[in-house]
């Protein structure tokens, strides 16, 4: 859910300002060198107390026992808030099986009818096929070793439900009756927002949280369902329409304001969609989605009561915007209260889960350590770069938007946002999201090919050697 991030933003050129301060007053006199030399000292002799009286844990072991049971507490609190946002973002639907099982009924073309539902099914070789992926954690491990040697048929519908009733499918939980058929199906963040490392299998492993889905196709996995009539009376115009909208999507890819604008393709005729951003590397920055929509916990309600159809409340007055947002205004999609709410609750632990995911490292030898050392002297030096993409969290501390013309791009996904400007990106964990493209609609196919942009752009006069230098440095972060 969580929201984003791919290269894509960077404002032009802005130089470093000063220390904002200045001094105002000075000892003066005799006493000033000696008073000077005592202060110092006094603060030398506080600081290698605080620290020798740390522990390991950072506490103080010293003062009162109340002290240090309220440290704890708040350590203690903090590591509870984290598992239970890991909690909600591997296994939580927040109630949205009634609009996936329920309207759409896309539970009865998951089973097929020898199943109990209708159509073939969906095996779960057709299922990875669609970019899902299967936490190998869940297996039995007779269920691997089938797997391994062939024995688990991966080509019937019959195994891809007992996959969901292991919670093995990352991101989809099976709801089953008394008898064992599949009567619902409902969707979670991790769908979008994890896949897995293939340690046993082509789409099969170990969970990667936070890592973006790029193989998911969501688009045809929603057209899937045997009932899209709703999403087309929603956006005013037919099923067929709506099918075609969503399978030009592609895999990785997510269009967020389709049901707030009902824009489903770009000027040229391209899709609307844009890339699945990762939900890794975002403590310290601002705004988390392309266009800046806002904060971790409101993009999270966002998502979860508009996109995933959960049970929630959601407040966003600039979505009565009837001209920006026709459909979001129609049906007051600003002002949604649900009895029960079954979001709000889980949005402090869901935003503590999140920022708890570093960036990956990139892989030993996934990049040239003296082309990136080159590189990162251009990206703090003659490029520019770090004058917004500022490290360590690369992006702006503070406000990170832009506006489409400080990037040489168009306007079209800045204007579908109430900011009509674009996320600088932070670049952490950049070499593990390439596929699918950059920018937020994967309109640069290669890193490089970003690069080039901005050397014509901001008429850097870089060399195509110092371009594959920021290149390298780009993959080492």
């Amino acid at each position: 859910m969580a929201p984003s991030s791919d290269f894509g933003t960077d404002t032009g050129r802005r130089a470093a300002s000063g220390w904002p301060y200045k001094l105002t007053g000075r000892l003066r006199g005799k006493w000033a060198l000696p008073l000077a030399f005592s202060l110092a000292g006094a603060l030398m002799a506080m600081t290698v107390t605080a620290v020798a009286s740390t522990s390991s844990s950072g506490a103080p072991p010293g003062g009162s026992r109340a002290v240090r049971a309220h440290w704890n507490q708040e350590e203690g609190n903090g590591a509870v808030l984290v598992r239970q946002g890991k909690q909600t973002f591997r296994l939580d639907t927040f109630g949205d099986e009634s609009f996936w099982g329920g309207t759409l009924h896309l539970n009865q073309t998951i089973a097929g009818a020898s199943n109990g539902g209708i159509g073939p099914g969906l095996s779960p070789a057709a299922a990875l096929a669609l970019g899902l992926k299967v936490d190998v954690d869940a297996l039995p491990e007779s269920v691997q070793q089938g797997i391994v040697n062939g024995t688990v048929n991966l080509n019937d519908p019959a195994t891809t439900l007992a996959l969901l009733k292991l919670n093995a499918v990352v991101g989809v939980k099976g709801f089953f009756d008394s008898n064992g058929n599949l009567n619902s199906v409902g969707i979670e963040c991790a769908l979008c927002h994890s896949t897995v490392d293939n340690s046993l299998a082509p789409g099969i492993g170990h969970r990667l949280d936070g890592w973006a889905n790029r193989d998911l196709n969501v688009g045809a996995i929603v057209a899937f369902a045997p009932n899209l009539q709703p999403i087309a009376t929603l956006l005013h115009t037919d099923v067929a329409t709506v099918d075609n909208v969503l399978n030009a999507w592609g895999p990785g890819k997510f269009d967020a304001a389709l049901l707030l604008d009902g824009k489903g393709f770009q000027p040229d005729g391209s899709s609307a969609a844009t890339l699945i951003p990762p939900a890794f590397g975002l403590a310290g920055i601002n705004l988390h989605t392309y266009t800046g929509w806002g904060s971790i916990p409101y993009w999270n309600a966002f998502v979860a009561v508009l996109e995933m159809h959960g049970h929630g409340t959601f407040f966003d007055p600039r979505l009565d915007n009837a001209a920006q947002f026709p459909i979001a205004a129609e049906n007051h999609f600003g002002h949604v209260v649900a009895n029960p709410d079954l979001v709000t609750s889980k949005l402090p632990g869901l935003q503590a889960y999140e920022l708890s995911l570093r960036a990956p490292a990139p892989p030993p030898g996934s990049f040239d350590p003296a082309a990136a050392a080159r590189g990162k002297v251009l990206f703090d030096g003659p490029a520019e770069c770090s004058t917004c993409h500022v490290p360590p969290i690369f992006t702006q501390p503070g406000w990170n938007l832009v506006p489409p013309g400080a990037i040489g791009i168009d306007s079209f996904e800045a204007d579908r946002s109430p900011t009509h400007m674009y996320r600088t990106t932070p670049l952490a964990g950049l070499w593990s999201h390439q596929k699918g493209g950059f920018y937020h609609d994967g309109r640069f196919p290669t890193l490089l090919s970003v690069v080039e942009h901005y050397n014509q752009v901001f008429h850097l006069n870089l060399t195509p050697a110092e371009e594959n230098d920021l290149v390298q440095y780009l993959l080492s972060i």
